[in-house]
């Protein structure tokens, strides 16, 4: 199956930009959330990305072109017909496996549903549908439009048909596929970076290093365009905090339970740049402050 037509649900800063990548490919893209301002906003974001990035000679169509195959849907039984549906709402369990019995409910038999979520199990999101051999996880990375790994999660019951129409999916849109064979919670990048993360806010609670000093001290030594902090604010406190809560839960390994000092940011609304302040202080127009 070739995927022509993408339902997305979320148009916050992750499924703003799996839209974006969607259409900038020749998909049509059904956007969808809750909240109607969510969706205008992503679609302001939508249309600055792509001017950046036809101003860059990196997308060759006109930007009304891209934009006319992004449609606003309104409820969830517009779905109806999609070839694939893709969750990208807040990291929480009943709240992702609510989405799921909707589009479940709403969309073709056929239909592929995947969720972008960073750390929640997608057997758990499977077992609310009467479909878990067509439900996997297509987890991107922030921001969409210029990270170019996607990883593809298979979970308990996955079919493997459904894990290829995906990877094929991720190459289409221009993306490079990276099978997760096993469904563990946090899969395999973020298994990986959040255990550095945890580290380095357990290096800044000691005051061995100061937030710009490590996030410098990273880019140099190793190569990264942001640092740990610059990171979780542009990712955001609270969908880091709620990976890291994800992950602990169904491990119980300590390594990820989120430290102190980012479960008192994020119970403060210091989130990072949505919210103005993070790890740093940002302004919304220029970007970071200090």
């Amino acid at each position: 199956m070739s995927i022509q037509k993408v339902f997305i649900v979320g148009a916050g800063l992750m499924g703003s930009g799996i839209a974006q990548v969607c259409a900038q490919c020749g998909m049509r893209v059904l956007l969808y959330d809750v909240n109607r301002q969510a969706v205008e906003r992503g679609l302001d974001k939508i249309s600055w990305s792509l001017g950046k990035l036809i101003e860059k000679g990196k997308v060759t169509e006109d930007q009304r072109s891209v934009l006319s195959r992004i449609q606003i849907a309104t409820d969830f039984g517009e779905a109806a017909g999609v070839d694939m549906a893709i969750e990208a709402v807040f990291e929480k369990l009943e709240i992702k496996q609510d989405v799921f019995r909707k589009l479940d409910a709403a969309c073709d038999s056929k239909a592929i549903l995947a969720s972008n979520t960073s750390a929640i199990p997608i057997t758990e999101l499977a077992a609310v549908t009467g479909r878990p051999e067509n439900v996997l996880g297509t987890h991107f990375f922030s921001p969409v439009p210029m990270m170019p790994a996607v990883e593809v999660v298979r979970g308990m019951l996955t079919s493997g048909q459904t894990l290829d129409t995906a990877v094929a999916f991720v190459r289409r849109i221009g993306k490079e596929p990276i099978r997760v064979q096993y469904d563990v919670p946090g899969f395999l990048l973020n298994r990986i970076n959040l255990v550095s993360y945890v580290e380095a806010i357990r290096l800044l609670e000691k005051g061995v290093g100061t937030v710009e000093e490590i996030d410098r001290g990273v880019r140099l030594a190793f190569g990264r365009r942001m640092g740990p902090f610059e990171t979780g604010d542009m990712v955001g406190l609270d969908v880091s905090y709620g990976a890291l809560l994800a992950i602990y839960e169904e491990s119980r390994d300590s390594r990820f339970y989120p430290p102190r000092l980012l479960r008192r940011k994020v119970k403060a609304g210091q989130l990072g740049r949505k919210t103005g302040s993070g790890w740093y202080a940002h302004d919304a127009e220029a970007g970071r402050k200090d």
